[in-house]
């Protein structure tokens, strides 16, 4: 006897439909899954065969074969144990319906009959919505996330006896239904706030102008000074992320199974802080079936390497493609998938291996060979894709143990969204979202200088020694300075300003 049943499997981050061919054949007992399958797949043969016991339903003592088709692609996961049992029990007659193609079937099995969660379910819900299949059975903890999609129906269960009385009209299941803006809005709430910073005034405007022009951000300065305090506050300033971004992010994340049970969306700005002692797959993805890594998961929000100067300077080199791209491909023996990687850099690091060069409250004990090798660390390539370096000094006391209230993230982020709205009407016909990704014929385009700017911007290349790299890289601050004040063209006011943000081109650095 022959059944099919269908369910889905993950490629990067898209989704394709497998089919799930069960053979019934006379003979000794015997369970055989094909198709490429890799160990957990195997291990279905022991869920699937102790769930359908315990579920009081006969499980046929006959020769079954289970071929997973397309049969040359490699199959991971335990998604397919709900598929298989159902292909199983349609071919020995427990399952009336006739045709099984009108839905997707997902589900891990437990030994009692129970239907465990799942990973990747946005993704199969998307693709079946591409391919005008009539509905999803999947778990009750994934139905939230697939019903964002919601030109599909969602199917919960939590049993397979539930799924098999379902299927055979014994019982309804009422689709489920989500409501997009209510799930964006209750999971886009930040547990920290800007108002909780006390002092560093500047730092905190660099961050706001970083935030409003996508900028990279590199913060130098002595232990204590409050650079990952600040650093984990910069998504709180970021633009609203929309309903747009919100489901690529999630599909990324659900991928990875960082999704709570029975959230919908992820409706914030991502925060990732890899330690410094991350591979190189572990930051930029990878494994024999290759899987997101942090650059991925931090799509649409930040990146954080803290002491930056102490990761492998293989690690960090391997940042510059998706720096660049906004995108990781990633290519093995079996397959190459790509994945989407728009995020910002946001670095910490110690001036000296000290940690005080330059603090005027602590001597500091280094030479400056070992500072000059101590910064090094970091490749210039790398340096050329961070517009903006700023000093993060330690906080006087007075500013520690005052009582002035900061100013809150929110009040930032209406600064921020208005200047991200300008850059979207001014890059709408091109392939670019923000100043950050402007080219040298955009900045001649867009960066126009009056004459003074001009002349400000002259001397400080004769003083500065600023290099060419530097020179755009300040003007791209400017044009972003400028965004925020709500002016069409650059004023020397702003240049000054984004001099300010390019420490390590100054003769003190560089010695």
């Amino acid at each position: 006897m022959l059944a099919k049943a269908y369910a889905s499997a993950l490629i990067g981050i898209d989704a394709y439909p497998v089919e799930v061919e069960v053979d019934l054949a006379r003979g000794l007992p015997n369970f055989t899954i094909v198709g490429l399958p890799d160990a957990a797949v195997k291990e279905a043969k022991e869920r699937v065969s102790a769930a359908i016991k315990n579920s009081e339903l006969e499980f046929p003592s006959k020769r079954i074969t289970v071929n997973l088709a397309p049969a040359d692609i490699k199959k991971e996961g335990s998604s397919f144990d709900l598929a298989i049992a159902i292909g199983i029990l349609k071919a020995n007659g427990a399952i009336k319906e006739g045709d099984l193609s009108k839905y997707l079937i997902l589900g891990e099995l437990s030994l009692d009959g129970g239907v465990r969660g799942v990973n990747g379910v946005l993704s199969v819900a998307l693709e079946a919505s591409a391919r005008k299949i009539k509905g999803v059975i999947l778990p009750l903890s994934n139905a939230r996330e697939a019903a964002v999609v919601g030109k599909v129906r969602v199917y919960p269960v939590e049993s397979l006896l539930q799924t098999v009385k379902f299927l055979n009209k014994e019982i309804t299941i009422e689709p489920f239904k989500c409501n997009l803006e209510e799930a964006l809005r209750e999971n886009s709430h930040y547990e920290v706030d800007f108002a909780e910073v006390k002092g560093q005034e500047l730092v905190k405007r660099a961050l706001e102008i970083a935030a409003a022009g996508s900028h990279n951000i590199l913060m130098i300065g002595p232990p204590g000074a409050g650079k990952t305090m600040l650093a984990r506050r910069i998504p709180t300033i970021m633009p609203d992320i929309t309903l747009e971004e919100a489901i690529e992010t999630t599909r990324l994340h659900s991928i990875a199974g960082l999704l709570r049970p029975h959230q919908a969306l992820v409706g914030t700005r991502p925060f990732r802080s890899p330690h410094h002692t991350i591979s190189e797959a572990g930051l930029i993805g990878g494994g024999r079936i290759p899987r997101p890594g942090e650059v991925s998961l931090s799509h649409n929000g930040v990146l954080f390497l803290d002491e930056l100067s102490e990761f492998s300077r293989h690690v960090l080199e391997s940042l510059r493609q998706p720096l660049e791209d906004g995108v990781v491909s990633i290519s093995r023996a079996l397959t190459s998938v790509t994945y989407p990687a728009r995020f910002m850099l946001v670095a910490a690091m110690n001036p000296c291996p000290c940690g005080y060069f330059g603090d005027p409250n602590h001597e500091c004990t280094c030479t400056p060979l070992q500072i000059q090798n101590h910064l090094s660390k970091v490749s210039g390539p790398l340096l050329d894709r961070i517009d903006i370096h700023i000093e993060v000094t330690a906080v006087r006391k007075e500013e520690l143990l005052g009582k002035r209230t900061a100013e809150p993230s929110s009040e930032v982020r209406k600064r921020v969204n208005e200047a991200r709205k300008i850059q979207q009407e001014r890059f709408k016909n091109l392939p670019i979202y923000s100043n950050s990704q402007m080219s040298p014929k955009h900045i001649r385009r867009f960066c126009p200088l009056g004459r003074e700017g001009e002349d400000l911007l002259r001397s400080a290349i004769s003083e500065l020694h600023l290099s060419a790299r530097a020179y755009h890289r300040v003007l791209k601050i400017s044009r972003t300075i400028a965004d925020l004040e709500g002016k069409e063209r650059i004023e020397s006011s702003h240049i000054s300003e984004a001099l300010q943000y390019r420490c390590l081109d100054r003769q003190l650095w560089r010695r």
